[in-house]
């Protein structure tokens, strides 16, 4: 086996996502080797990552590089990729609250954090953005305790809470929870005229447009052909809100420049649908509105939890399509419910003036599960470390 480098890994499931999470003492230091053995890890590019460890899915072809963190005030520096499918790259410009609640389990199982008593607080730095945030970890023993009776929309079974708190992820990618300085903005879309948008940042940005004005409920779930005849207008859209917020110059470029932030969600009423994953009826009453998040020109089969901080925010925020088609009721609760393709995301957040003007998002908490499903090597040729 000289021909091949053995590096360790785990595979682990954060949220409704699933990841390969590594350690960054593993991987070449130069980010266009690192680049080669990652997506040699994966098994990309192609569509069923066969000769890889990627899923074949957006939402499982996702990378955790993991390390002790550089700063005082945090314990782990933490570095998320969505690994393409059928092009040869890695987008690190956003983060991933799914994959986020895999971190803080995988640093005190790896030894990165001590674990202390029945819940361990582990301080996060996402070094894609440049925002702390904190996970608390049921721990015993020393070692994250797993199994409980939690149960998150999109995952089979229950298992321990991981709470997440994003309260600290406010301009993630571009410094202002509203990037433009609007709570609502007009765009040009051929085929469907002038288009009002919401663009807010917070845990990563995300352009929302209303479901009616594309011509759909808002109910539609991942492989209804109304979506799949969308995906072009979907992503022009998205490239539109990256080039308004300084991601891309050029719109056309945002698939290969910034393929995975700014997220595009599409809003809605509150309304009776049925589940994707299960089959199970989600009632009207039971969610604040409807929400369809578009991940790596994808529908998301269930909801990205930063997607789900950023429109959590947004809801709160007078003015914003978001805001327009939530339940007035919204703002009394400081429970968010976002109805997803698969179910219920429910958000703890508040947002209030700051002086002078401005937003800021004072609260964002989530429960997420997570689960280590296998450690040990994966091997990689011995080429890819190679100095070109």
């Amino acid at each position: 086996m000289s021909e091949f480098r053995k590096i360790p890994c785990v595979i682990q499931r954060g949220g409704t996502s699933k990841g390969i999470y590594l350690h960054q003492r593993d991987l070449p230091k130069y980010s266009e080797q690192r680049t080669k053995v990652i997506l040699s890890i994966f098994g990309s590019p192609d569509k069923r990552q066969i000769d890889g460890l990627g899923g074949a899915d957006p939402l499982t072809s996702k990378v955790a590089i993991i390390s002790p963190s550089t700063r005082s005030d945090c314990d782990i520096d933490y570095t998320f990729g969505a690994v393409d499918l059928t092009e040869p790259l890695i987008d690190y410009r956003g983060n991933c609250g799914n994959i986020s609640a895999g971190v803080g389990p995988f640093a005190i199982d790896e030894g990165l954090v001590r674990a202390f008593g029945r819940e361990t607080v582990v301080r996060i730095l996402n070094t894609n953005t440049n925002k702390v945030l904190k996970a608390y970890v049921p721990t015993s023993e020393g070692k994250t305790q797993y199994l409980g009776d939690y149960a998150i929309a999109g995952v089979p079974g229950k298992g321990a809470k991981i709470l997440l708190d994003y309260a600290g992820t406010a301009g993630s990618a571009t410094g202002k929870i509203l990037p433009t300085g609007r709570v609502l903005d007009c765009i040009s879309v051929p085929s469907l005229g002038m288009l009002e948008v919401s663009i807010v940042d917070a845990a990563n940005p995300v352009c929302f447009v209303k479901a009616g004005a594309l011509g759909l409920a808002g109910t539609e779930g991942p492989r209804d052909e109304r979506i799949t005849n969308l995906l072009a207008t979907v992503e022009l859209i998205r490239g539109m809100s990256a080039r308004i917020i300084g991601l891309v110059q050029d719109e056309s470029k945002a698939r290969m420049e910034s393929p995975a932030i700014p997220l595009l969600s599409i809003v809605s009423p509150p309304a009776d649908y049925v589940s994707f994953s299960d089959r199970r009826q989600i009632r009207a009453g039971d969610v604040d509105f409807v929400a369809r998040v578009f991940y790596m020109q994808e529908m998301h089969k269930t909801h990205s939890v930063t997607a789900a901080v950023c429109t959590a925010a947004a809801a709160l925020i007078p003015g914003t399509v978001v805001n327009q088609v939530a339940c007035p009721s919204v703002h009394a609760t400081k429970v968010v419910r976002i109805g997803h393709p698969s179910g219920v995301i429910p958000i703890e957040a508040e947002v209030g003036n700051l002086p002078g003007g401005g937003v800021e998002l004072r609260k964002a908490a989530l429960g997420r599960t997570s689960r280590r499903i296998m450690d040990g090597f994966v091997y990689v040729p011995e080429s890819l470390f190679s100095a070109d």
